[in-house]
């Protein structure tokens, strides 16, 4: 089968298509043929090396974390699909390679896709589908009436969380440019700050849960815009103690983890408020009610861009301008 594949970690280098063997099939295993496939800023930071020391990838490895395809073979002990059922998925940590023509995902990881998106739009979600729910749902317990302000709300994890905030109750606050403004009001945010005149720790305050995915200086100011016993959930990092015990880290790593967030961690708690890194994991229950949600209307996909399979650099390198509103996709069939 064709294929993506990292051969190199280097911030200026490309993908090779490559010809790749056929996934294994594992019993609990389906293998799916690839559709489409979502881009996010992960596959561009793994490809520059930035997380090879938490996922330690043997390369040359395929790229990519989001899948949208056809079932057409399952494993021995697969009871929840059937081939010729339509599913996406985000695969786990370990079993990445969505950049490519089949991959085989544990069905653990599985979801049958919305029957209202296309292939190119269901490729879009479960990344950043996820990333939102583990985020406001089980990390934050977001409810109604609650105050939260997602950072980035023109991005991929922005678009998608801003219509679950807005589905859960809550009241929204989110930073853009001027020209996303409409973008983000439509999707449900209350009050749009334009980071490139005003500044939001200036604006907010006596919010509930912060959704952090921009860089330290905004990681600290975030802090002060939180109420006592406030959330501020990162998924930009520094990753926490916590993370590297569920990651079952080697004790060096867990230490330099440990260093990493030490700061932030302790300006937290003179806060008052509680700080998390969150590294978002496959779940297809979770995506399961994803489902269900984008099927009722709550939820709509935002898709900027979709790639031919033979363009899959030129997608990731659109990636890697942060310009994107929403997400970007790869066309494979």
């Amino acid at each position: 089968m064709k294929a993506f594949v990292v051969d190199k970690y280097n911030k200026k280098g490309i993908l090779r298509l490559a010809e790749m063997p056929e996934p294994e099939l594992g019993d609990n295993d389906v293998l799916v043929e690839v559709h489409a496939a979502g881009v996010n800023l992960l596959d561009f930071k793994i490809r520059t090396g930035e997380f090879k020391l938490i996922l330690p990838y043997r390369r040359p490895f395929i790229l990519g974390h989001d899948v949208a395809g056809t079932v057409i073979r399952v494993g021995s002990k697969v009871r929840k699909f059937k081939p010729g059922d339509h599913v996406y998925a985000r695969p786990r940590d370990g079993r990445i390679g969505t950049f490519a023509e089949f991959i085989g995902v544990n069905e653990a990881d599985v979801a049958l896709k919305p029957e209202n998106l296309s292939m190119e739009e269901a490729a879009s979600i479960p990344l950043v589908g996820l990333t939102a729910w583990q985020a406001l749902i089980e990390r934050a317990n977001l409810k109604k009436g609650q105050k939260v302000f997602i950072q980035a709300g023109s991005g991929g994890v922005g678009t998608f969380a801003i219509q679950l905030a807005k589905h859960l109750g809550a009241t929204i606050a989110t930073t853009v440019s001027a020209a996303s403004t409409d973008l983000v009001k439509g999707l449900g945010a209350d009050v749009v700050i334009d980071y490139r005149k005003d500044d939001f720790e200036k604006v907010l305050s006596g919010y509930d849960v912060v959704l952090n995915s921009q860089d330290a200086k905004t990681l600290e100011k975030s802090l002060n815009v939180l109420k006592p016993g406030g959330k501020l959930i990162s998924i930009s990092g520094p990753p926490d103690p916590e993370f590297a015990r569920d990651r079952g880290l080697n004790l060096v790593l867990r230490l330099i983890l440990r260093l990493l967030s030490r700061a932030i961690r302790i300006r937290a708690k003179r806060r008052g408020v509680k700080f998390s890194f969150l590294f978002m994991w496959a779940q297809g229950d979770q995506l399961s009610k994803i489902t269900s949600l984008i099927e009722a209307g709550a939820i709509r996909p935002v898709v900027d861009r979709i790639f031919p399979f033979e363009a899959t650099n030129e997608a990731l390198a659109y990636i890697g301008t942060g310009r994107a509103k929403g997400k970007v996709v790869i066309k494979v069939r």
